[in-house]
């Protein structure tokens, strides 16, 4: 038997039966905790995601966002909506989206970033993904809003499987600011 291959596809090229079939998978992955929000920052960008025969098997997508850090601003690929079917987990197939993902992000952007929750923190370590061990906040409307909850949740991976465009030991100095957006901002 052939192991499932991710289909990689931007959302304007995607059929709206299977944007909707994708947003009903994520709202039962994350058992009732993926939100109008979360749907929206999955959106706009490229998806990578494994079919069936009980349809999408699994999921993720990463969009462009900006990150600054020490007064420069950075062009990152930002992974969203990364869900395996509880039936299939362990498997290989959340890898195999990851795998899809990066070959976006070595393409296309300074540096990727994403929010693990611990269950999905091993799958990152795994790939070369790194912990943030410095301080998050958000360009906020107003200004800078520091967000503490974040940190030790954001994940970083250099392009190319390269180090990261800026100096990882100035982390415990230096503050990562992404962009503002509704919903969670990580």
């Amino acid at each position: 038997m052939t192991a499932p291959t991710p289909v990689l596809a931007h959302t304007h090229q995607m059929d709206p039966a299977v944007l909707a079939e994708i947003r009903a998978f994520l709202d039962t992955a994350f058992e009732g905790d993926f939100s109008d929000e979360d749907w929206d920052h999955t959106l706009g960008g490229v998806h990578a995601y494994v079919t069936g025969d009980a349809g999408i098997l699994a999921h993720g997508s990463v969009v462009q966002r900006r990150v600054r850090y020490a007064g420069r601003s950075y062009r990152t690929g930002y992974v969203e909506g990364v869900a395996v079917r509880a039936g299939r987990r362990r498997e290989g197939l959340g890898g195999q989206v990851m795998a899809a993902l990066e070959g976006v992000l070595d393409g296309a952007y300074d540096l990727g970033a994403l929010s693990a929750s611990a269950s999905g923190a091993p799958l990152y370590r795994a790939r070369g993904w790194w912990a943030w061990p410095g301080r998050i906040a958000a360009q906020g409307p107003d200004g800078t809003v520091p967000l503490p909850h974040e940190e030790g949740s954001a994940y970083l991976r250099g392009t190319g499987g390269g180090p990261l465009p800026f100096p990882a030991g100035s982390a415990e100095t230096g503050t990562l600011q992404f962009d503002w957006r509704d919903g969670d901002v990580l």
